[in-house]
């Protein structure tokens, strides 16, 4: 069952999903950008679910964006955006995958922990799939090339660095 999930026949569900996921990262950042984004409202509200009865958002949580996200928010606003256009970018083309993958996760769960529930659930829960699906997520993708490619120059500078130190 492992070798099935892993395989060639399953990569191509797995590849549906990971374009599918970067084209909702795609748009969400290219919307963004072309925008004019401003992450202060989106803190503000996030900071407002943190009272009351049945907080939405945990204090620990509302203190990490009170201290540090709204005294930031420049950078906020300049991470946010292309982040999301560069994991969906990632994604799309199967490059990168596993950090995109990843990143997409991180940004989805600060969403979910700032009281923001929308297609986060459903976007981190794809993106979790695909992590498990290891190198199947981008058996159909640049990753494919990419990785060994990488990986024999990685492994001709360690040669290099072991003859010239025997030397």
């Amino acid at each position: 069952m492992k070798n099935f999930l892993k395989g060639p026949i399953m990569a191509v569900v797995w590849t549906v999903l990971r374009v599918w996921l970067g084209i909702q990262w795609l748009e969400a950042g290219f919307h963004k950008i072309t925008g004019g984004f401003d992450a202060s409202g989106f803190l503000q509200g996030a900071l407002a679910k943190a009272g009351g009865e049945h907080p939405a958002v945990a204090t620990w949580y509302a203190n990490f964006l009170e201290g540090f996200a709204l005294p930031n928010v420049d950078i906020f606003n300049f991470l946010i955006p292309w982040g999301e256009f560069l994991v969906g970018l990632g994604l799309i083309v199967g490059l990168a995958t596993i950090p995109a993958l990843i990143a997409g996760a991180f940004m989805n769960l600060n969403f979910l922990l700032a009281g923001t529930v929308s297609t986060n659930p459903t976007l981190y829960t794809v993106a979790v799939i695909l992590l498990f699906a290891g190198t199947a997520a981008y058996y159909y993708g640049l990753d494919r090339f990419a990785i060994p490619y990488i990986k024999n120059i990685m492994k001709r500078k360690n040669v290099d660095r072991a003859v010239k130190t025997a030397a």
